[in-house]
């Protein structure tokens, strides 16, 4: 070969040999090795143990991740303000407030009809709400069957006491004192009373007309009669009712029916100040549907109104208290309830965080009973507990992420973000892994590219 031809090939290689070499530096400077040169040493830098950037994000490693859950450091605790409370042993004595509303007792209102036909003479109770008396005078009635019949037992009683008494002869005898008691019944069935039909027998003079009066203590509800009206039996003429015993009407919720029961006390307390002690009342039933509205159940209590003092249609606060006994239980604040899920946030020791599902039951007062998922002297965040929950979440989240990142440093779990989740070989005594011929492997620096390139 020529030397023309020598000088030429030297050339061309020397060229090819530059122009691999630049192509090396351009990829080494720009981080995209499509190789891996060597296994990443971390610095002094990659061991700090929180991201500058990323305040509260501690060093976890995943193995800690596993046991310990997610740290927050104790600035950052502070500053989102999280609290704990212990999960312990306590009584479960619930106390249901509700508002009942006051009632007539339907078993005291009566309707005053007359049983006789005739024309009211005069009413002595003249308005809706008046209280009366038993035997009080409501209205007095007049009725020409009412005067016939008094007419008839006065002539029936008089030949009764006329009729001298013949064994022989006893027909006459008896046909008076069968009129005679005819007569006094037909008296009794239209409401006469025995005073009146004495008085009638004492005086023998036809009383014009018939009073009627009230049978127990109560108040007018409603009057349908006025003076010179005619009325007859179909029509209600007063409605009376007894206040002596009141209801109260009240509603809970179908989870509060296992804490009620009809003859349980409850206590009657009045919102507006009409009294400064507290009564009592118990139970006596529980009505059997539920409202498709509100989904209550309602219930009724009474207790009795000495004077009449409390009035139907009045607010009131029903104050029901039962005994639950003790168990395990948790704040409801420390509770998150999902719908789907309910879980607590579990406080680990040196600042680790650990969401824990829960079974739990229904709620007491401000309590849950624990059924299964912790422990007596568990610690459960109660405050900023939200917060927590979005900072444990967002740390789990970016260490699943940065297990499939390039140019995220894994650890040999994986775990964490270079700087964060990264175990420290220095401190565990690990050396750093050699190639395949034995000679250990470095970490190419920018200040080693100059011997890269040569």
């Amino acid at each position: 070969m020529s030397g023309r031809a020598l000088m030429i090939y030297g050339t061309v290689a020397l060229l090819s040999l530059s122009a691999g070499v630049a192509g090396t530096l351009v990829v080494v400077r720009s981080g995209k090795v499509p190789f891996k040169l060597a296994a990443e040493v971390p610095t002094e830098a990659s061991r700090d143990v929180s991201a500058p950037d990323m305040p509260g994000m501690g060093r976890t490693s995943p193995e800690a991740s596993a046991t310990k859950g997610i740290y927050i450091s104790p600035a950052r605790q502070q500053l989102i303000g999280v609290r704990t409370a212990t999960v312990q042993v306590r009584p479960l004595d619930s106390t249901i407030r509700t508002v009942g509303t006051l009632a007539y007792d339907e078993r005291r209102v009566t309707n005053i009809n007359t049983k006789i036909a005739g024309w009211v003479d005069r009413v002595f109770v003249d308005y809706v709400g008046k209280a009366v008396r038993q035997g009080e005078t409501l209205l007095s009635l007049y009725s020409p069957a009412l005067v016939a019949t008094q007419t008839e037992y006065l002539l029936a009683l008089k030949a009764w006491e006329q009729q001298p008494y013949d064994e022989r002869f006893p027909e006459p005898q008896a046909g008076a004192r069968s009129l005679l008691s005819a007569t006094r019944d037909r008296l009794e069935l239209w409401d006469i009373s025995e005073a009146q039909i004495k008085r009638l027998e004492r005086t023998g003079k036809v009383e014009k007309t018939l009073t009627l009066q009230a049978p127990f203590d109560g108040v007018v509800l409603e009057r349908n009669v006025f003076a010179g009206q005619y009325i007859n039996p179909e029509m209600t003429i007063f409605k009376l009712a007894d206040l002596s015993t009141i209801w109260v009407i009240g509603q809970v919720f179908e989870y509060e029916m296992g804490r009620v029961a009809v003859g349980q006390t409850v206590e009657i307390e009045f919102p507006y100040g009409q009294t400064s002690r507290t009564l009592h009342g118990k139970i006596t039933f529980i009505y059997p549907e539920v409202d498709p509205q509100t989904r209550r159940v309602k219930l009724r209590a009474e207790f009795t109104n000495p004077g009449f003092e409390f009035k139907p249609e009045t607010y009131v606060t029903l104050v029901i208290s039962s005994a639950g006994g003790k168990a395990l239980a948790v704040p409801r604040e420390a509770v998150i309830d999902t719908g789907a899920r309910r879980y607590a946030i579990l406080a680990r020791p040196n600042g680790y965080f650990e969401p824990r599902d829960v079974s739990l039951g229904e709620p007491v007062d401000d309590v849950y009973p624990v059924i299964e998922g912790l422990h007596e002297g568990d610690q459960v965040v109660t405050s900023a507990l939200f917060l927590v929950d979005s900072e444990t979440n967002l740390k789990a989240a970016m260490q699943a992420m940065s297990m499939g990142m390039p140019g995220m440093d894994m650890g040999e779990g994986g775990g964490g973000m270079k700087g964060e989740g990264v175990s420290d070989p220095a401190a565990t005594g690990s050396a750093a892994p050699a190639d395949e011929r034995g000679h250990s492997q470095h970490t190419v620096r920018p200040d080693d590219e100059g011997a890269a390139a040569h």
